[in-house]
């Protein structure tokens, strides 16, 4: 690549310009689109494909079926299913109905499905075949916000028949202002939070990730993180329509079979995040495809082993580090045009369009009072991208926001060469997977298990990157110290980022002076790792 990546690239803001101006409601955005290249491919799933007028033809379809179904502007439904096309149809139809779209991870078991289907007041579920039990057993005995039994529909062709068959939405397009998406992230309390989105913030985001990635009109976007993240939302589909390029779309990230889809499916663009990019470089060299024409990724965080493999080995010339949360998409990255620094979050991103208000950010002491550069503190963020507060949760909301100013939770230390560092999370939550796993929650599960007298659960460094999850477990008097029992336990009632790698058996849980689990003594054990054991499934 060239020491200049823009070189003969069109710059973000004429990507753009190609479409006219929008109303800031996805639909619109989506029109803008199909009314300059309604034969262009849209989106590609297992050798199908749509041109943008053929999806925008199957949302308005989608949005008359779900009108049909009762569905209508303040109401919430779900899709708990693995990546598919419906996904993406779903949340642009019921942003036409100025109703709202709630991901839902497919892996969840009937607990955590049931404390977020009830949570979101879902008006209906759409499921992968294979998830309709969960979903039926977990909406038993919750009502919707109408008061009645939530309906449940699953994938295939019967549905596909029925959308077929309806009358396409004519009758209004939503509000920019309007809800359209809530994700549900982990809080510290270990109850998930449904973080608010309105079809503003979504557009927005999708357009300024142009910018971060210089996405090209004929770009193709590979998405293979799971839709109930913002990642693929915002940046692999969202980005991949406001760039006019293909998202392509993949069932889910299979490491296996990764630089065959890639080759395959001709992408150019894939987000991922650190431990998918860790895996990757630790696979087998014969499931390489050289020359597979994947020209950036966007990945953090990144490490001097994962970029020097992938770039050097595995050609990936360009490769973006970068920091996000789910309440606050598209703030901080390194700069697409350089320079890179290994490690950092990056710097403030912009918007292609000088128009748009450009994201800020402070760092603060525990006071609230600006520290100098070099200096730790909490990291608060303005944005016009920033959530619209956490769904029925005024005082989580209330919490969040500090004058208007977003607090993120993390410490962080701004460098003399404007780019920001990642210190560490003041939140009791460990990153695993690409997810937000809150350490209360594995301890309510494990504490329930036979046998445990105590437990504390902290995240420990992964040979992936990110965290793997650490259990400090105080047996019950007389009990055996069965690791094998607890984790059984644990998986059968979370999903398999939320299961601890590690069970160490103690015998007390340090506490501090109210009483509270010092989880900072047990980090700092030199013997505990050496104490646990691994209980990863075998590859």
């Amino acid at each position: 690549m060239s020491a200049d990546p823009t070189a003969g690239l069109t710059a973000p803001l004429q990507v753009i310009a190609r479409f006219r101006d929008h109303d800031f409601t996805l639909h619109d955005f989506l029109r803008a689109r199909v009314e300059a290249q309604p034969d262009g491919t849209a989106l590609e799933f297992e050798g199908r494909a749509w041109s943008y007028g053929q999806l925008d033809g199957l949302v308005a379809r989608w949005a008359g079926w779900l009108a049909a179904k009762g569905v209508a502007a303040g109401d919430t439904l779900a899709v708990m299913a693995q990546n598919d096309p419906n996904t993406v149809a779903l949340l642009f139809a019921a942003a036409r109905l100025g109703a709202i779209l709630v991901p839902v991870n497919p892996d969840y078991g009937v607990p955590e499905a049931r404390y977020v289907l009830d949570h979101a007041q879902v008006r209906g579920v759409v499921v992968s075949p294979d998830r309709q039990p969960v979903a039926e057993e977990a909406l038993e005995a919750v009502p919707n916000a109408q008061g009645s039994p939530a309906w449940v529909a699953p994938l295939g062709a019967a549905l596909e028949a029925e959308i077929a068959a309806a009358a396409p939405w004519t009758a209004g397009r939503g509000d920019a202002d309007d809800c359209c998406l809530i994700i549900y992230t982990s809080g510290t309390t270990g109850f998930p939070k449904g973080a608010m989105h309105g079809q503003r913030g979504f557009v927005l985001t999708a357009e300024a990730f142009v910018e971060r990635l210089w996405l090209q009109p004929d770009e193709r976007v590979m998405c293979v993180m799971p839709m109930f993240h913002v990642n693929a939302l915002m940046y692999s589909v969202g980005g991949g329509l406001a760039c006019g390029g293909t998202i392509v779309l993949v069932r889910r990230f299979s490491a296996s079979g990764f630089w065959r889809t890639v080759a395959e499916t001709r992408s150019t663009e894939v987000n991922l995040v650190a431990a998918a990019g860790s895996i990757l470089v630790q696979r087998p060299r014969s499931e390489f495809v050289p020359g597979h024409g994947l020209a950036k990724m966007f990945v953090a965080p990144q490490t001097r082993a994962m970029v020097d493999s992938l770039r050097d080995e595995l050609e990936v010339p360009l490769l973006i580090e970068c920091y996000g949360m789910t309440e606050i998409p598209g703030v901080i990255s390194n700069p697409f045009a350089g320079p890179h620094i290994l490690g950092t979050m990056g710097v403030l991103c912009r918007h292609p369009d000088p128009r748009i208000e450009r994201p800020r950010a402070r760092i603060v002491d525990e006071d609230g009072q600006d520290v100098p550069p070099g200096t730790t503190g909490e990291l608060l963020v303005r944005t016009p991208t920033v959530m619209q507060g956490y769904y029925r949760d005024p005082g989580q909301t209330e919490a969040a926001f500090q004058n208007g100013w977003f607090r993120t939770g993390d410490l962080v230390r701004l460098g003399e060469d404007g780019f920001y560092r990642f210190v560490a999370r003041k939140k009791d939550i460990i990153r695993r997977r690409g997810e937000n796993v809150a350490s209360a929650e594995v301890e309510r599960t494990i504490a329930e298990c036979a046998g445990v007298a105590d437990v504390a659960v902290i995240g420990v460094p992964s040979p992936l990157g990110e965290e793997d999850i650490l259990a400090a477990v105080v047996p019950a008097p007389g009990a055996p110290h069965d690791a094998a029992a607890i984790i059984a336990w644990t998986r059968a009632r979370l999903s398999a980022p939320k299961v601890p790698r590690y069970v160490a058996f103690v015998d007390a849980i340090p506490l501090t002076p109210t009483h509270k689990p010092a989880k900072h003594r047990l980090r700092e054990d030199p013997t505990l790792m050496q104490r646990a054991i691994d209980m990863a499934t075998p590859a």
